[in-house]
């Protein structure tokens, strides 16, 4: 973007400087959410020559000069100006070329002089080379049909199945093991995958640029900037509108919530704590090494959402999942007593970082209603995703940390012992519609000596994948979107290992090849089946059959869709029956709704997903038997250490007085 300055009353700076005196106060208000227009590198033109202006904000900075490839790194020859009293530094250089490297040298009131990084910049070197880069984000998109579109694809009542991913380790080059691979050439790759595999989403873990390959971007130091180490700004957006092209979204994991303590960075920038807090027992997070964002600070606010507004407005971002907001919301998160100061009330809420994320998702969703904003929210905060004007944060939905360790820890369970630990499958059924959640098998619980999910699983050999397709099943049978971390897919026997790709080799074997082969047509009954995915948020879509059979570990329920009438649709219910055993039960009754047939459409045990065959012949037909509580019957053949899922034949005559079934209430 450029600008005509001339210095005859424009702006509030130095020639070619775009700062208005609505800026500043929007800025220092902690409401500017486009300051990626106004701050950083910016093409500018004043007095009909071309060049780059440059703004940085540095309140208690004694003085500020830009230094870089342009000018041979002689960081004395280009001072930049204050902008009246806005702590803004702002000056204009001619004939900086494209690509051209930069710093910032700012020297404190002491005198001491630190080398920083454009913290608006749009593209900065290769780590662990640390210059910012004068870079356009100009591109020529061509996803406008998605965009049209997105607000069906972004629905509540609309299947979500998210591939959680990350870039550098998903696959690598076949002739470079050891060089990390492109944006571009992740677009060759992946979108036939996903679509082979029936995603509806891929979630990246952060892309923003990081210093530390090995944080897997959490570390973030660049917020406008996606990381070089995979390409330039226009190949990553190649890669999105591509993705978009194939009917894909995608959501990017954004940090708000800490910052690493570089010096190049973000930390104390003007030679005081100014995006951080001032005092450790606030502004320092020891889980993590890191500091903490200073959330009552406007210009602090106002930074944060201009870099959320950024990666939507500029990438076509379609979801934002916004990191570690636990974190965020208590002052005494991961902190002894002590160590931690209570808000004015005494309380242990952050006050502060609360406005902040209620003011993110107003203005996200007002500026772009049909992007989504997601919480990797761990405790029990009440109302994550729920409306502000209700008292809630504002998500539009929050990651089911809760079922994620509790369902793990089952599968985890020698099956004689998981009779004792029922309720471990079923406590979800009590808080499952208090938020909108994402049910996540994500990328904390394959590292750091937890195991791969594969792993995870009780048994010998074939029990363990049996074990983990019927977990996969389950998952998919209960209310909630869906995301698995990539690996969960083929059965990595290992750990994720962020430093090579993925062991993509195993599925030359059967049960490797059938794993995968299983979550693919899961994702795709749950993207054509109404009933899996149209009332995740709503209680009239799921119903208990038998959620007290603990001493044979089996789970049934119903799932419904939505009428035309906006009632439940009965005609188009899916039946799911699970036997978290492996011993296989026949003659195993189940009630019903409604007589006539119950097509078995998938079953976990199949031979083709690496299962024992063990199954009801494609179909079963209710009888008027009373059993659950339920007027029809089913006598159903339950395969070990499975999960089977039924569809209502519709059109198939039911018994006598029971035409349409009763209604389920």
């Amino acid at each position: 973007m450029s600008s005509e300055a001339n210095g005859s009353g424009q702006g509030l700076g130095p020639p070619g400087c775009a700062i208005t005196d609505q800026d500043v106060f929007l800025f220092h208000q902690g409401t500017h959410c486009q300051l990626f227009d106004k701050l950083g590198a910016r093409q500018a033109t004043v007095g009909g020559q071309a060049g780059i202006n440059f703004t940085v904000w540095a309140p208690s900075a004694r003085s500020v000069f830009v230094f870089g490839s342009f000018n041979h790194w002689n960081a004395a020859e280009h001072a930049l100006v204050p902008v009246g009293h806005s702590g803004l530094w702002s000056g204009f250089v001619p004939d900086v070329p494209e690509g051209a490297l930069y710093k910032y040298r700012v020297q404190s009131q002491a005198g001491h002089a630190v080398d920083k990084t454009d913290p608006f910049g749009s593209r900065y070197q290769t780590p662990p080379e640390t210059a910012s880069m004068v870079w356009n984000l100009d591109y020529t998109w061509t996803d406008r049909s998605w965009l049209t579109a997105r607000s069906k694809r972004n629905a509540f009542e609309s299947p979500m199945s998210i591939y959680e991913l990350h870039v550098g380790s998903w696959r690598r080059p076949a002739d470079a093991p050891d060089r990390l691979p492109s944006y571009r050439e992740m677009a060759g790759e992946l979108i036939p995958y996903l679509e082979r595999m029936g995603f509806t989403h891929v979630e990246f873990l952060p892309l923003t640029e990081h210093p530390f390959y090995g944080s897997w971007g959490y570390q973030t130091t660049g917020y406008f900037a996606p990381t070089s180490r995979y390409g330039s700004p226009q190949d990553l957006m190649y890669l999105i509108d591509r993705l978009h092209a194939s009917g894909i979204g995608v959501i990017l994991d954004w940090v708000p919530s800490h910052f690493p303590k570089d010096e190049f960075g973000l930390a104390r920038f003007d030679g005081t704590p100014l995006y951080e807090y001032g005092d450790e027992r606030l502004g320092y997070q020891r889980d993590w090494d890191s500091l903490v964002f200073d959330y009552g600070r406007g210009e602090v606010r106002s930074f944060l959402l201009s870099s959320a507004l950024f990666w939507i407005e500029r990438y076509h971002i379609d979801a934002l999942r916004v990191d570690a907001v636990a974190s965020i919301l208590y002052r005494d998160y991961s902190r002894e007593e002590g160590q931690w100061i209570p808000n004015k009330y005494g309380g242990r809420e952050n006050l502060e970082a609360i406005e902040l994320l209620r003011q993110l998702n107003v203005t996200a969703h007002e500026r772009f209603p049909d992007v989504w904003t997601i919480a990797e929210e761990s405790t029990a905060w009440p109302m994550v995703s729920r409306p502000v004007y209700l008292g809630g944060l504002g998500f539009d939905m929050k990651w089911d940390m809760g079922w994620m360790h509790d369902t793990l820890a089952y599968m985890s369970l020698e099956p004689v012992h998981r009779k004792y630990h029922h309720d471990s499958m079923t406590f979800r059924a009590l808080y499952h519609f208090t938020e909108n959640f994402v049910m996540p098998l994500s990328h904390d619980e394959v590292v750091h000596g937890k195991g791969s999910l594969l792993e995870k699983m009780s048994g010998d050999y074939w029990q363990k994948f049996a074990n983990l397709r019927a977990l996969y099943g389950y998952m998919y049978a209960l209310p909630g979107k869906k995301l698995i971390f990539m690996g969960g897919e083929i059965g990595q026997w290992n750990e994720w290992d962020h430093e090579r790709g993925l062991e993509w080799d195993l599925l030359e074997y059967p049960q490797h090849a059938g794993l995968q082969r299983w979550l693919a047509d899961l994702n795709r009954l749950y993207r054509d089946q109404p009933a899996l995915h149209q009332l995740d948020f709503d209680s009239a879509g799921f119903r208990w059959i038998d959620c007290s059979d603990s001493d044979q570990s089996v789970l049934s329920l119903l799932r419904l869709p939505r009428a035309d009438d906006g009632d439940t649709d009965p005609r188009n219910a899916v039946l799911v029956v699970c036997n978290f055993t492996p011993v296989p039960r026949h003659h195993y009754r189940v009630g019903v709704p409604w007589g006539g047939s119950w097509r078995e459409t998938l079953n976990s045990d199949a031979e083709l997903y690496g299962g024992s065959g063990v199954g009801n012949q494609g179909a079963a037909d209710a009888v008027p038997m009373n059993c659950h509580d339920q007027p029809f019957s089913l006598s159903l053949t339950l395969p070990p250490l499975s999960v089977l899922f039924f569809e209502y034949s519709r059109g198939v005559p039911a018994a006598p007085g029971a035409a349409d079934g009763p209604r389920v209430d």
